[in-house]
């Protein structure tokens, strides 16, 4: 049998060294820099690297880090949204950036990187989170109960678990707190995160120290400095409604029903 044989009309041309479409584009990164070694002041200083748009500013700053300057500082655990430690102000709005791609920020223009405002910058993009983790810690944020230890575990409807789903999500990333006008004029203010997590426990039906959490939160740096803004819920990457979640604090205050 003969072998069919194509003509050379129908064989597509080899495309051209050199003139394959590249999905990298040339982006430029101002990034704030500070180090207390070398300055009181901290200054913007920009790079241009080479990268995919379809990339996250993560991708980008390792780029940065591993291959222009080994001395940019900045926190990361998970890259995938989870642990909250690469929070940072990037074109001048709170997001991870493990999870902000190039091309949504307009890479065509300079992408602004800077450390979340309200703590103190150590180094670099990263700050001092013992404030915000101390505000943590005050709330509470675990299960608190009276008598013997059950033989069995405390049991829970769905509908008395979707009561505080939404504030299970926090990942202590401080975006919201961050976020919040009235915790970058007074850091003393327990700030978004802390209530959400309170919020959390004070609305769990297993729980009993709802009462000992509302009186934390009754003080004068708690929920009543909260000027609904809803910066903190713009800034959640998680999608959580903290604001939402503020309000019902302040009602549980008022009301004494939770």
């Amino acid at each position: 049998m003969a072998t069919p044989t194509l003509e050379k009309a129908d064989m597509a041309p080899e495309p051209e060294a050199g003139f394959a479409d590249s999905p990298y584009i040339t982006a430029t990164f101002r990034i704030r820099r500070f180090n207390p070694e070398v300055s009181d002041e901290a200054q913007w200083q920009d790079f241009q690297i080479e990268i995919d748009p379809k990339e996250r500013v993560l991708d980008a700053l390792h780029k940065i880090k591993w291959e222009t300057d080994g001395t940019l500082t900045f926190r990361r655990s998970c890259a995938h949204g989870i642990c909250g430690s690469d929070a940072m102000r990037i074109n001048g709005k709170n997001r991870l950036a493990c999870k902000t791609l190039i091309k949504d920020l307009n890479p065509e223009k300079p992408i602004t990187i800077e450390a979340i405002k309200g703590l103190t910058v150590l180094k670099d993009l990263v700050v001092d989170m013992d404030p915000f983790f101390q505000a943590y810690r005050d709330v509470m944020p675990f299960l608190i109960t009276k008598g013997n230890e059950p033989t069995r575990e405390r049991l829970q409807s769905p509908e008395d678990r979707e009561r505080f789903d939404d504030t299970t999500k926090c990942i202590l990333c401080a975006a919201c707190t961050s976020s919040c006008p009235v915790f970058w004029n007074d850091g003393q203010y327990f700030g978004p995160a802390a209530i959400v997590n309170a919020h959390r426990f004070i609305f769990d039906s297993r729980d009993e120290g709802g009462e000992q959490r509302l009186e934390i939160l009754n003080d004068r740096d708690g929920v009543w400095r909260c000027r609904t803004t809803f910066n903190c819920t713009d800034a959640c990457p998680r999608g959580i409604e903290v604001t939402k979640a503020i309000q019902e604090v302040k009602r549980a205050l008022i009301t004494r029903r939770f």
